[in-house]
């Protein structure tokens, strides 16, 4: 199993990454809340992985920590939740926060995220209230190094580069394009880059 990558950091479409390791490209999913802690491209980076092998498809989830993953896994066991849909919840909100929804019982909160509707965040407070309960989620350095996310700088994209990236970003984690053309719309500004954008998208929701 691929456990951890460490290389170049090649490209970045958000949610999707591609990390170079000596020539071979690695594309990787990443929840956001990972993916807003990259550096740059063309810069190094370690990310913690999760393959998943389907008949159709093998794919390849990352996240910042190893807490982060260890979070994505106990989400999949969850009767009726696949990866694609524990990265849709841990991209909506922080590991941090959604642990302390489950520990609340914070049904409204899940239900704000596409894909999850009232039965399925019932199920998520009833089957990981315990299992969370050992699970040690805290802030830790990020893939660059920092400690510090938001405090972190990221390159202005043109404006309309910026609105179709985080929109498709959107649709990608299971909004509707609709959903996420108002999403993106309802926080525009021209200064926001395309990760700046998704996350006060996400956040507006919250």
């Amino acid at each position: 199993m691929l456990g951890r990558i460490r290389g170049t950091l090649a490209e970045k479409t958000p949610p999707f990454v591609l990390v170079d390791v000596m020539g071979v490209g690695y594309e990787i999913q990443l929840p956001m809340t990972s993916l807003y802690q990259l550096p740059d491209v063309g810069n190094e980076v370690i990310i913690f992985t999760h393959f998943v092998v389907r008949e159709d498809a093998q794919l390849l989830f990352g996240f910042a920590t190893k807490k982060e993953r260890a979070l994505f896994r106990e989400v999949i066991k969850a009767n009726g939740v696949g990866p694609k849909l524990a990265l849709t919840i841990l991209s909506g909100m922080s590991a941090q926060q959604f642990v302390q929804a489950v520990h609340d019982g914070d049904i409204t909160s899940l239900v704000k995220l596409p894909g999850v509707g009232k039965k399925t965040a019932e199920r998520l407070v009833v089957e990981m209230k315990d299992r969370l309960g050992n699970l040690d989620i805290s802030a830790s350095v990020t893939l660059d190094g920092n400690v510090n996310v938001d405090e972190q700088t990221t390159s202005i994209d043109t404006t309309e580069s910026a609105k179709s990236e985080a929109i498709s970003a959107l649709v990608a984690l299971g909004y509707s394009q609709v959903q996420a053309t108002k999403m993106v719309k309802d926080v525009f500004q021209d200064s926001l880059s395309s990760e700046e954008l998704i996350r006060a998208s996400l956040r507006n929701i919250a």
